[in-house]
């Protein structure tokens, strides 16, 4: 895990280098998981772009908060492409707005588990949207150069699409969890970007503390979930249309032998 230091974005990291399957490894530079892009600067950009080669950034966030924030610096360019994936729900006008949406997501979590919010919330996203968690593994397997993965703050959304495509690389779950764990270094630096936002704000203040930590356990259970009830995360995949041949072309993007 080698993180990528950029002056306006602070949860960057390239997946490259961890251990897959068959003592196999993830390349480099072709996986990246982030928080929020809206504010990078010019340097940030070539960084991104002209030396680690992002050509496809992966937007998890709902379409209130894509419009909330506007465009950010990439998607001036035409060598970037861009998909927007949300992997909240997203019904008529409420969820327009995108202060609405987090909180129609939360309050569902909380009907969920109220005893495991987070446990809920990551459920939630396979269950109202797994048509994006399998379009997002998809755009990830066909970047013809890196592929960007990024929600907000880069940790529930990301975390679980990110999760997802380790797996079917092969990645032992120790080190997916681990991965995930990562969050917590720069926690109060992505807690102080989203304050300084009208759209996550009131939202982040609204959430105990204890609540934003990305405590190995949620992974833990999420994953231990997915063995229980679909036979791994690769079964729930294919439960959901993601092939075989989906799965190859995933590992063949991800996989350096």
């Amino acid at each position: 895990m080698r993180w990528i230091e950029l002056e306006n974005a602070v949860n960057v990291r390239d997946l490259g280098g961890l251990p897959a399957a068959d003592g196999n490894r993830i390349r480099t530079g072709q996986l990246i998981r982030s928080d929020n892009l809206q504010d990078l600067s010019a340097t940030d950009v070539t960084r991104l772009v002209d030396e680690i080669g992002v050509t496809t950034v992966v937007d998890l966030r709902s379409s209130g908060e894509v419009d909330a924030e506007g465009p950010g610096p990439l998607r001036g360019l035409a060598s970037v492409k861009h998909v927007h994936l949300s992997l909240l729900p997203e019904f008529g006008e409420m969820t327009d707005v995108a202060k609405d949406a987090l909180a129609l997501n939360r309050e569902r979590a909380l009907q969920r588990d109220p005893e495991n919010v987070a446990d809920a919330f990551y459920f939630g996203y396979l269950e109202d949207r797994p048509d994006s968690v399998v379009g997002a593994l998809r755009a990830v397997a066909t970047a013809p150069g890196a592929a960007l993965v990024h929600c907000a703050a880069g940790k529930d959304r990301t975390g679980v699409v990110v999760a997802m495509a380790l797996s079917v690389a092969g990645v032992p779950r120790d080190r997916i969890v681990a991965d995930y764990e990562a969050t917590g270094e720069r926690i109060e630096l992505i807690l102080d970007r989203l304050r300084s936002s009208p759209t996550y704000a009131e939202d982040i203040d609204n959430v105990p503390a204890h609540e934003h930590d990305p405590r190995p356990d949620i992974m833990r259970r999420f994953l231990a979930r997915l063995d229980e009830d679909f036979d791994g995360p690769l079964g729930w995949l294919g439960k959901h249309g993601f092939a075989k041949v989906d799965a190859q072309r995933l590992r063949d993007k991800l996989v350096e032998e």
